[in-house]
Parts: structure tokens; sequence; C-alpha cells
């Protein structure tokens, strides 16, 4: 009699789709860690877990919920009262900013009122003084606006003002940026006077025998007003002699240099018709000889005082 087969209806169980992640599987099973479930475990098994159960523990939770309620509420309320004094102070405040920024702005204005009038007073002391040469002192001076020929050169700061390397600042102790210094503007000016500039001006600064171009930082200064690049310096003159007399210069060589080595913008044209303003302010001096000292018996030297 032929032997039967076994019966096979019993299939093996099919096997996990994430049979290949038995590790990220084992993490998301066992979450908890076996000490944490056997110390909930063990506290289920003596009443322990859950809300407190006695009258004793009962109370003590709501008076440290009461507490913590109670503190809330005060911090809350103290919020709440201290919001107008701290609006009200802040208020005061601004309004105390305002009033000072007003009457800085007063002043300022008052400071211009006063250096006009100033002005207009020393140039009429120069044009009665001054004799039959009363127009000429007040031109040399800066006491009074021209006009006429002349050129106009603008110089202005480098794109790219992180330029390094050698060039004619070495010797000068500036840094070597593409930045226009206040040194600069001075060899600027001073070959324009010795080309034969008869007035200049520089952002419509005119400049006298007493103007001091300075540096504050990275600004410059011409007579303690600062200048914004790009720096525009007209001068009255023969514009075609003046331009050329300046640019075969040691000074305008040296504005050269200065556009090859450290790509500072230049450019300088003659202009039919340029006007230079009045100096806002000038300083008339007299001198007086000094008197004789014939108590210590030192000789006069007959210099003047101003």
């Amino acid at each position: 009699m032929p032997q039967q087969s076994p019966d096979r209806s019993t299939a093996s169980p099919p096997a996990r789709p994430d049979a290949s992640m038995s590790l990220l599987t084992n993490v998301m099973d066992h979450s908890l860690d076996e000490g944490y479930a056997e110390a909930s475990a063990r506290r289920k098994a003596d009443g322990s877990a859950g809300l407190p159960r006695t009258l004793r523990s009962k109370l003590g939770l709501a008076a440290g919920l009461v507490l913590a309620a109670l503190v809330v509420t005060l911090g809350a309320a103290e919020a709440r009262i201290s919001a107008p004094v701290v609006a009200k102070e802040r208020e005061e405040l601004i309004d105390r900013i305002d009033a000072e920024t007003t009457a800085a702005d007063d002043l300022e204005s008052d400071v211009d009122e006063l250096r006009t009038d100033v002005g207009e007073r020393q140039r009429k002391a120069l044009e009665q003084h001054g004799g039959d040469q009363g127009e000429l002192v007040a031109l040399l001076s800066g006491a009074t606006a021209v006009e006429g020929p002349g050129v106009k050169l603008v110089v202005d700061d480098a794109e790219d003002t992180d330029q390094g390397g050698g060039g004619p600042r070495e010797s000068t102790g500036f840094a070597d940026t593409g930045r226009v210094r206040d040194r600069d503007m001075q060899r600027v000016v001073n070959g324009l006077w010795q080309s034969g500039a008869e007035a200049v001006a520089i952002n419509g600064q005119r400049l006298t025998a007493l103007s001091a171009i300075r540096a504050a930082g990275d600004a410059i200064l011409v007579d303690n007003r600062p200048l914004v690049p790009p720096y525009t310096v007209l001068a009255v003159g023969d514009g075609k002699r003046l331009s050329t007399a300046f640019q075969d210069s040691a000074d305008g060589q040296y504005l050269h240099a200065l556009q090859e080595s450290f790509d500072i913008r230049t450019s300088i044209s003659d202009q039919e018709k340029v006007r230079l303003p009045a100096a806002p302010s000038l300083i008339v001096r007299t001198a007086e000889p000094q008197a004789a000292d014939t108590g210590s018996g030192a000789a006069d030297t007959g210099k003047g005082t101003s």
C-alpha cells in the first residue's frame, strides 16, 4: 500500500516586510527602557501609581496647585500694573529726546546765522580798509563770490577701496587703499594754486590762504566741514593753460600715479565759466609795532603782533 504524503496545508508564516531593518524594529518595539517598564509595573502592583489616594497627599497636591496659581496670578497682576508706568516713562523719554533735538537744531540755526553775519561784517571790513585795491583784496582773501573761466577737477575713491601694493603712498604712511585721503586733496589744491589758479573751491567750499584740509577718520574736512566724495574741485583761471600746467606739474603727476596704482578715479576738463561762492568765514587781523620795553633794556625788534 503506498505511503501517503504528509499534510502540508499549514503554511509557514510569511516573512515580515521590515525583516531587513531589525535594529530599527527593535528600537521601535522597545522604546521604553526595561528598567522603567519594571518600575512602572511595580508601582501599579503596590497601588502607588497615578494620583495620590490618601487625604493628606491630596491636600498637599491641592496646596501646591493653589500656590502655583497664586504666583502666576500675582506676576500677571504686577505686570499689568507696571505696564502703564513703563509706557509713561517711555513717552517722557521720547518727549525729552524730541525737545533736546529741537533745541540742538535751533542752536545750529543760530550758529549759521551768526557765522553768516560775521562773514558779512568781515567782508565789509576788507572792502572798507582795502582802499583802491579793495576788490583785489576781497578776491584774494575769498571775501566775495567770483566767476570766470577755469577748470573742473573731479577726484573720487576707487570702486574697490581695498587695493594694495606699492605706489606713491609708501613713504607717506597712508594705508595702501583706493580711498582719497586729505593729503591727496592738499596736493591737488596746492598744485592748482601753483599752476595759476586765482580762486579754488572743493564741493562748494571756498578755500582761502587760511583754509585747512584735514582728516577725521576716513572723512576729509575743509575748515572743519566734512566733504562727501566725489570731490569736485573748481578753479578760476585760464582754463587750457591752467589744465595743462597742473597735469604737467609734480602734483598732477602724483594724482596720475594714484590713478595708476590705486584706481582712484579722476577727470579734468576746461570750463568756460565757473562760479565760486564767498568763503563762509574770514579772520581779519591787524598788526601793530611792538613797543620797546625800556625797563628791561630789550631792543625793539619791530615785529608785529596779531
